[in-house]
């Protein structure tokens, strides 16, 4: 593996307007992924690679496509029967995601002719199809809208010359599989295929297998590993006792950027409320908000004016934010390597940050199965902020191993139902609040007695209703029939206070 601290971008065989645009931008050095990915891409080979996030994968696959796409436009310059064609096809899991490569792809080939867009879905599809009917040489899109423009055929994949695969475990853990699968068919079989990825489960490997042509793997870490400048730490917390705990932690980090990370949809609202509440800047973000929503919510994160996202994993992959300070687990992710992909949002482009995980009794197996993937033991880190190593264990050997929770107060946990973002299906009837204790209701001997002596109430007071609506029908001389009390009953009974001023005009003789 070339040194980045010896590589320069020139020794991977960049062309010049590459190489200004990055000497712009005071990028001398390659990190270990671009260096070893740049040469066999620029040569037209498969290649698969592993590294941890925050590595500029990204730009390891976008600096040389572009340098193939700018000299494949130079040699059709001179025929001017030929159409423009889509040359590259980068699918990713994610709606950000994609925006941030399409982004990447404009900025890197400022000085070059290549023309890109983006297509995702959540956005209006006459806007996304107008750029592509003008022509475009690299497409990123998300599987799911990239199949509704071919289901209408708006474009065709028949001119692909690279398809690129990124976060492709990811992809898998969504379902986006069948999809990539069936677009894959669709292309010419002499492709060039790229797949990058954090992790490598053997799904993702019985694909490469499947679709590749001897590629070339580039691993520049272990499997699914953390960054080593990331400071990881877990607290032993209650559920209930997640959200004032994590009040008081942000207390401490306030102007400063964080990502709090939480299970649910849900979940992520009643946080941020709850934040905001506390005179910290929260904005939620997860999948049932619109594209639109998710933009401005981002840029706002971006440019300094909300100091803390509350996401689900929708902002786990890619989001290439800088700055970011703390990484919150608010609650553990049932996947393990969603654990890495997480964290990997804080220490970005060779800073250090900071990630600190809340585990309550019940998300123990989850803490096991992380450490399992990151093969490290998170060390402990007590209320007043210090990090205390614990003894070493080896999860490969002793997995059966269970972490200690004698720093949770017993009492604390009684009583205590756990919310639904913690994968457990509740009574619809209760409403309980995220990361709170639910208040005992106290039982009423006589609450049976009292409503029915309230229905017999309500029955009497219709009763006299109808009557005094009889008497007022043959004085009027109409022969119109009075409303039964049911039909009273079933138009009234919605109204706020209804009954009571049945029960009061049958009192009154009205």
């Amino acid at each position: 593996m070339p040194d980045k601290n010896k590589t320069t971008f020139a020794d991977t065989g960049l062309s010049s307007p590459i190489l200004k645009k990055l000497e712009r931008q005071g990028y001398e050095h390659p990190t270990p992924i671009q260096a070893g990915a740049i040469p066999p891409i620029l040569a037209g080979k498969d290649v698969v690679g592993l590294a941890q996030t925050g590595t500029g994968k990204t730009a390891a696959f976008t600096l040389p496509l572009l340098q193939r796409v700018g000299a494949a436009l130079e040699k059709d310059s001179g025929h001017e029967n030929i159409t423009r064609a889509i040359r590259v096809l980068v699918l990713t899991p994610t709606r950000e995601l994609a925006v941030q490569i399409d982004k990447a792809v404009r900025n890197y080939g400022e000085n070059l002719t290549t023309r890109s867009t983006c297509v995702v879905g959540g956005v209006n599809l006459k806007r996304q199809i107008k750029p592509l009917k003008q022509g475009v040489d690299i497409l990123v899109a998300t599987p799911g809208r990239l199949e509704d423009l071919l289901g209408q055929k708006i474009i065709t994949l028949d001119w692909i010359e690279t398809v690129v695969l990124d976060e492709a475990d990811q992809m898998l853990d969504i379902g986006f599989m069948p999809a990539i699968k069936r677009i894959l068919a669709l292309t010419p079989k002499d492709r060039q295929t790229l797949l990058f990825s954090a992790t490598m489960p053997k799904q993702i490997r019985q694909l490469s297998n499947q679709y590749m042509k001897k590629p070339v793997e580039i691993s520049v870490s272990p499997e699914s590993k953390t960054a080593d400048n990331v400071s990881q730490s877990v607290m032993f917390i209650a559920q209930p006792d997640k959200t004032k705990a994590a009040i008081s932690l942000l207390q401490t980090y306030k102007g400063k950027r964080v990502i709090l990370f939480s299970r649910t949809k849900r979940g992520c609202d009643r946080i941020a409320k709850r934040l905001n509440g506390n005179d910290l800047s929260a904005q939620a973000i997860h999948g049932n908000r619109s594209q639109n929503q998710r933009t401005r919510t981002l840029e706002s994160f971006r440019n300094g004016d909300v100091d803390i996202l509350v996401a689900t994993d929708v902002a786990a992959r890619g989001i290439d934010i800088p700055g970011v300070e703390l990484v919150l687990n608010f609650d553990l992710p049932q996947v393990a390597e969603a654990y890495v992909h997480r964290i990997g949002r804080t220490g970005r482009a060779g800073k250090s940050g900071t990630a600190i995980a809340f585990c309550n009794p019940d998300e123990n197996s989850l803490l096991r199965d992380i450490e399992r993937i990151i093969k490290i033991r998170i060390p402990l880190r007590a209320g007043d902020g210090k990090v205390e190593a614990e003894p070493e264990w080896d999860p490969n050997k002793n997995p059966n191993a269970e972490r200690t929770f004698n720093h949770v107060n017993p009492r604390e946990t009684e009583d205590y139902v756990p919310d639904s973002h913690q994968g457990k299906k509740q009574n619809q009837s209760q409403n309980q609040g995220h990361g709170e204790k639910r208040k005992a209701q106290p039982k009423d001997p006589n609450f049976q007695k009292r409503r029915k002596k309230r229905r017999s109430k309500n029955k009497g007071g219709a009763g006299a209703e109808q009557s005094s609506a009889s008497q007022q029908s043959k004085g009027s001389g109409t022969n119109k029939p009075a409303p039964t009390p049911n039909k009273l009953k079933k138009t009234r009974r919605n109204r706020p206070g209804s009954r009571a001023r049945k029960r009061h005009r049958a009192e009154r003789g009205e």
